[in-house]
């Protein structure tokens, strides 16, 4: 199960640290500002029919991998200060976690940081609109899956981006779902 936690304030330490509050975020919150979360078993996904199943149903047609370390990640230092840069992007960000672990932070409906760590079988969808980063724990690795509805589109918008249309859908997704 996916463990999921308000973040400290502690923002001057090693981002790659947990960062843990004593607040714990459940599955229910998470799903209702708009990321969704399925466990899946890594090692046999390509013959069980659950990852398969998923991306029917949501429309996934287009998938690569990417392993981030510094013996794989080519500029490892740059790419890992731009994934934790606050930013949204215009489509859903999918990731499966093939290996390894991170985290991804969210901003929930408050503006306040959610962690959530992944690990090897987590599938994680973030959707469009939402501000987010990503950061390797203190293992530097992960080796995750990416999927996407079409081509797929790696630009990201950083913070301010709030006159963006997917963001304004976003929010006003939120505000629909609390009314």
């Amino acid at each position: 199960m996916v463990r999921a936690w308000y973040m400290d304030d502690d923002e001057e330490s090693d981002q790659r640290l947990p960062h843990m509050s004593p607040q714990l975020v459940d599955l229910k919150d998470l799903e209702k500002i708009g990321v969704l979360y399925w466990k899946l078993d890594a090692d046999n996904y390509k013959t069980d029919g659950k990852l398969k199943k998923i991306r029917e149903e949501r429309g996934y047609t287009y998938e690569d991998n990417i392993t981030c370390c510094p013996e794989k990640l080519p500029n490892y230092e740059q790419k890992i200060k731009t994934f934790y840069e606050e930013h949204l992007h215009t489509d859903e960000e999918i990731r499966f976690i093939l290996d390894g672990s991170g985290y991804f932070d969210v901003r929930d409906a408050n503006d306040r940081w959610i962690r959530i760590e992944v690990i090897k079988g987590d599938l994680i969808v973030l959707p469009a609109g939402i501000y987010h980063r990503f950061t390797l724990d203190k293992n530097d690795y992960i080796h995750a899956l990416r999927l996407f509805v079409g081509e797929p589109v790696w630009t990201p918008y950083n913070r301010p981006a709030d006159d963006m249309q997917p963001r304004i859908d976003y929010v006003r997704s939120l505000q629909t779902a609390t009314a």
